[in-house]
């Protein structure tokens, strides 16, 4: 078993809230996870599994069926398929409070986003903690085998469990081209969202090539004959499947004039090489989208390990001074981070500049190496992995 970073919190969490709900695309991990924690817990638990009709067909009348478990700690998977029970989780976790059970009554799993989950049910305010569990990401890899961690696998193949550990880069491959057609088959539609399947893998698709970049609404609305505004709906389906990051540009003090679009990632690299058709390592070292497909996977790693306190953004004025991840404490500082693929990183001075307009205070180039060098006086290069651990310090 590979040690999951959200283990520790967690734990703490079931011990500190009546309800914690674990979200995380699918296949990420998170039932794993959940049963392996429980087994360790005084607490006896059930587990229900929405996906089973047997078990769906359990809550029919859910207040009663729940209710006959009081004391044990109910896991629910796939929530999302039943948003309604909210409300009822909402009754039984007050009547359970009311009887001395202050924590540790319900761990709902679920396959789509907080805000979507919240659109058709109660937000059960003060009785519940959102956390979201990632596929594998560089820190965890690297803890569980310093020596043998392999950032290039990680990198190719992309986080999710069951693409990471397949025997071969092929079986890693089919296993995507298999995830990808189930989340526009069957998942998506599941939740409500009506767009036909080969139009959303034709978006998904489509989107890879703007991996890095602004979406430009219009050109995407012409090729798939829609709306800019369905298009735009199509985005958030797919972030909201945690499939897409949306990172907002920068919005502090500055008197010039800043790019105000999102830039978009694909979350996983291993499913946007699958959606770029890079079958292997040797294409990825060659394909236009190398720097792009690198640079993505260093920002999500470094937004998956960030505590509450950090928060993210990107950097690029009119002018074309950029920085591609910003990041702000609640403690003042302001670190800018570029990304290079190559092995010795140089830096362009619109970096520099674009470090002035933010008052950056701290300054790192990641690159796909292991030493950690100074570049200029006041800029260090470090590799990924030694970046993790110095932000999860």
């Amino acid at each position: 078993m590979i040690v999951r970073n959200l283990e520790i919190k967690l734990r703490q969490s079931l011990a500190q809230m009546p309800v914690v709900a674990l979200l995380g695309p699918r296949q990420a991990g998170k039932t794993t996870l959940a049963l392996q924690l429980t087994r360790e817990l005084p607490k006896e638990h059930v587990y229900l599994d929405l996906e089973l009709d047997s078990d769906l067909a359990k809550l029919n009348d859910a207040e009663s069926y729940l209710r006959r478990y009081e004391g044990k700690l109910l896991i629910i998977d796939e929530v999302q398929r039943r948003p309604e029970l909210f409300r009822i989780l909402r009754g039984l976790v007050d009547i359970r409070k009311r009887a001395g059970e202050k924590s540790g009554q319900f761990l709902l799993l679920g396959s789509a986003s907080r805000d979507l989950l919240q659109q058709s049910s109660e937000t059960l305010a003060g009785r519940i903690r959102y956390l979201e569990l990632s596929p594998f990401n560089a820190h965890e890899i690297y803890k569980d085998d310093p020596l043998g961690f392999n950032m290039d696998k990680l990198w190719f193949r992309g986080g999710f469990p069951d693409s990471y550990l397949a025997m071969t880069d092929d079986e890693s491959w089919n296993w995507r081209n298999d995830f990808i057609s189930t989340y526009v088959e069957r998942d998506i539609p599941l939740m409500g969202p009506q767009v036909s399947a080969t139009r959303m893998k034709r978006f998904w698709s489509m989107l890879a090539h703007y991996h890095g970049q602004q979406v430009v609404f219009t050109e995407l609305a012409k090729s798939l004959e829609v709306s800019h505004t369905t298009i735009r709906s199509y985005l958030d389906i797919l972030t909201d499947f945690y499939m897409v990051r949306q990172v907002q540009p920068w919005s502090g003090n500055t008197k010039k004039r800043l790019v105000k679009s999102p830039k978009i990632y694909l979350r996983d690299t291993g499913l946007l090489h699958n959606l770029l058709h890079i079958s292997n390592f040797d294409s990825l070292w060659g394909h236009p989208a190398v720097g792009a497909s690198w640079e993505g996977f260093v920002i999500e790693n470094i937004i998956q390990n960030l505590s509450e306190k950090w928060r993210y953004s990107y950097y690029r004025s009119s002018t074309q001074a950029e920085i591609d991840l910003v990041l702000e404490s609640s403690e003042n500082e302001i670190w800018a981070i570029e990304v290079k693929r190559s092995a010795a990183p140089a830096i362009k001075k619109t970096f520099h500049q674009a470090c002035e307009d933010i008052n950056a205070n701290k300054k790192f180039v990641i690159y796909n190496g292991s030493e950690q060098f100074p570049i200029t006086n006041d800029t260090e290069a470090i590799g990924l992995t030694a970046f993790l651990r110095l932000l999860t310090k």
